[in-house]
């Protein structure tokens, strides 16, 4: 392991005002997302897709950093035969993969899951870092509900994340470790707090226990929002001050960064979010984003599947990676949305 070349790569995961395009999806997830804006879900219309956004010169160059891509993605050519990794190569951006095998369900806890893909991990990230890939990906699904999460959950999952940066590590390929808390439930915003500071501290121990070098790895947490079926509702600054004062409890100063996932938010919201996080200052580590849907919603309404709608759909893409990137900087403003919808 070459801990200069993992610091490096994941600094620059992290630059300031750039961030992570979740371009992940699994095929079930992506077909979801074709079927609301009236596409057949394909192989070529799943790679038409995304070369627009890798072809999207703006944003790519200027506020995306790196992007994760699913399986398929990895390996497939653009229409004129490009491989879309070097497509990412040639923006200046990072090409990484999603590695886990989704959540399965936990056995012997009802409603909890665990994120499976450990075995044969190790020969699939040494193929991965052949076809390109220079950081991964493993997501952790800890639900809130009544009796939930349980230690059972929180401790099997951080484990499998330990094992997970660990061999991504030995393979030359910086680990985001993701412990999504998820915002579904009707938890007000101090259990989301709670939850999330238990599912941190027991990560860290987890990673430490895994000899896993913290300066190679990126941390891509949930905020601290109330559950969406929630009657609470949280301002922005609240949001920012707890999510800073949990991260501030259980994060070392050693990681070098934090990219937020987005979690259902709205695109503004997860934006809003950002920015005032950012505004708070003094952070020890670069904190920026790792969104899906908050950065793809738009140019996807946009594109609908049709080639001419290609440089709007790009120009929609454009902007929210660039409100996104002066979120990252704690630069973004409200009015700036406005502008652009006029």
């Amino acid at each position: 392991m070459n801990l200069d070349e993992l610091n490096k790569v994941a600094l620059a995961m992290v630059a300031p005002g750039r961030g992570i395009l979740a371009a992940d999806e699994s095929s079930g997830t992506i077909k979801k997302r074709f079927d609301a804006i009236g596409v057949e879900s394909t192989a070529d219309s799943r790679r038409d897709y995304r070369e627009m956004l890798f072809r999207s010169t703006d944003a790519m160059k200027n506020n995306i950093s790196g992007v994760i891509l699913y399986d398929e993605t990895i390996r497939q050519n653009a229409k004129d035969g490009t491989p879309l990794v070097k497509l990412i190569e040639q923006a200046g951006s990072l090409p990484g993969i999603k590695v886990d095998m989704g959540a399965k369900a936990l056995p012997f806890c009802p409603g909890e899951t665990i994120t499976e893909g450990l075995d044969g991990l190790r020969e699939r990230l040494a193929e991965y870092y052949k076809l390109g890939a220079r950081f991964a990906k493993w997501r952790a699904v800890i639900d809130i509900g009544r009796g939930t999460p349980s230690y059972t959950s929180i401790k099997a999952n951080a484990h499998a994340l330990a094992r997970y940066a660990a061999l991504c590590q030995e393979n030359q390929i910086v680990p985001i470790v993701e412990p999504e808390v998820l915002m579904d439930g009707d938890h007000d915003i101090e259990r989301c707090f709670t939850v999330t500071e238990w599912a941190l501290k027991t990560l860290y121990e987890e990673l430490y226990y895994a000899r896993v070098v913290l300066e190679g790895t990126i941390l891509k947490p949930n905020m601290i929002v109330p559950g969406k079926k929630s009657n609470q509702k949280a301002s922005v600054e609240e949001v920012a001050e707890l999510t800073v004062r949990v991260l501030k409890a259980c994060v070392p100063s050693a990681v070098p960064g934090i990219a937020f996932l987005s979690g259902g938010q709205s695109d503004e919201e997860a934006t809003a979010h950002l920015d005032a996080i950012n505004r708070i200052g003094g952070l020890p580590w670069n904190v920026t984003f790792s969104y899906g849907r908050a950065l793809q919603a738009a140019p996807q309404k946009a594109w609908a599947g049709k080639a001419e709608n290609v440089p709007t759909a790009q120009r929609a893409f454009a902007h929210r990676a660039h409100m996104n990137g002066l979120a990252a900087l704690g630069e973004w403003k409200s009015d700036l949305e406005k502008k652009a919808a006029a």
